[in-house]
């Protein structure tokens, strides 16, 4: 089967296509043959041997999170109907033609819904309604969504809008903020700019009762400073690293600071209602994935080489086999 493997920890260019033996299921498991794999910014991380005591990685390894495509083998235990169906697949590998998950690891793509569609809510989708959980946006009060035009941070300005809170987005180009206004950002701010913060606290007249920081590093530390006493903070980028907000500042304040990213993924259980919720909300129209970018598979590199310039308007997609096309 076709793959991308890495070999070596590096750039973009050990990104390599290759061949490999096709993967059979053991006890429990189904093989997927994949039309979508999902690409999130912590691949390109990870792919640079980043982040090894949270998110270890073997070399060499076959990158990706998973995605969806049709249940094509499946192993002793596990029921025949599964056979044929379109699923998306939460695993620990993706870019590649086929692919093996437990059973409790698939969840059943609903009708109506296009195997894209269903690639880019996988893991964003989870996020986002993980990270809304957490810091559960109220009518009329203003929340900040940093990274507001990437996979997750978009898909939090619509659920913070369908709460009826009142959303300020930043984000790093003109491409990206609009949008966040066409999602519902009534506010926009570029977080490339030294005033941002400045700004984020003149567009909500003194600041917002919640932060959703999906960029981490120092724009996320420095978000802190966007957050009115009493307010929420919860983040989960880390495009540069984890933002590591003062805790004693924080705590003067009043703000409560979330960092689910420490806690590791969800729990199987967890992630399979959340997955469920997110295809049931897309199936409804009432989440929508932006998906900016589509790259065949053998083209895995030039996708994370779009990511980690900022280049990526929305969501980024690997088209592997029958069942994807172009977004």
């Amino acid at each position: 089967m076709r793959a991308i493997q890495v070999a070596a920890f590096g750039g973009p260019e050990v990104l390599t296509p290759v061949d490999l033996p096709d993967p059979t299921p053991g006890p429990g498991q189904v093989v997927v043959g994949m039309a979508v794999a999902d690409v999130i910014f912590l691949d390109t991380r990870l792919r640079g041997g980043w982040g090894q005591d949270f998110f270890p990685r073997t070399l060499p390894y076959v990158p990706g999170g998973g995605g969806a495509g049709e249940v094509l083998e499946i192993g002793e235990g596990v029921d025949p109907a599964w056979i044929g169906r379109r699923v998306v697949a939460r695993t620990g590998a993706g870019y590649a033609e086929r692919i093996v998950a437990g059973v409790e690891e698939i969840t059943p793509v609903p009708d109506g819904l296009t195997a894209e569609t269903a690639a880019a809510l996988i893991h964003d989708g989870v996020t986002a309604l993980r990270m809304d959980r957490l810091g559960a946006p109220e009518k009329g009060e203003w929340v900040l969504v940093s990274a507001a035009a990437g996979g997750a941070g978009s898909l939090l300005v619509q659920l913070a809008v369908e709460a009826g809170a009142r959303v300020v987005a930043a984000a790093s180009s003109d491409a990206k903020l609009a949008l966040a206004r066409e999602l519902g950002a009534e506010a926009v701010v570029d977080y490339s700019r030294p005033d941002w913060i400045e700004r984020v606290r003149e567009a909500t007249g003194g600041g917002v009762a919640l932060v959703y920081d999906g960029a981490g590093g120092r724009l996320g530390t420095a978000a802190l400073d966007a957050v009115s006493d009493g307010g929420r903070f919860v983040t989960y980028g880390a495009t540069e690293d984890f933002a590591a907000p003062n805790p004693e500042e924080a705590a003067r304040r009043g703000v409560r600071v979330f960092t689910p990213l420490f806690d590791g993924p969800p729990d199987p259980e967890t992630a399979r209602e959340l997955m469920d919720l997110a295809l049931e909300r897309a199936v409804e129209g009432r989440l929508r994935p932006a998906i900016g970018a589509t790259y065949p598979l053998e083209r895995a590199a030039d996708a994370h080489r779009a990511l980690a310039a900022r280049a990526t308007v929305g969501k980024s997609l690997l088209l592997v086999g029958p069942g994807g096309s172009a977004a």
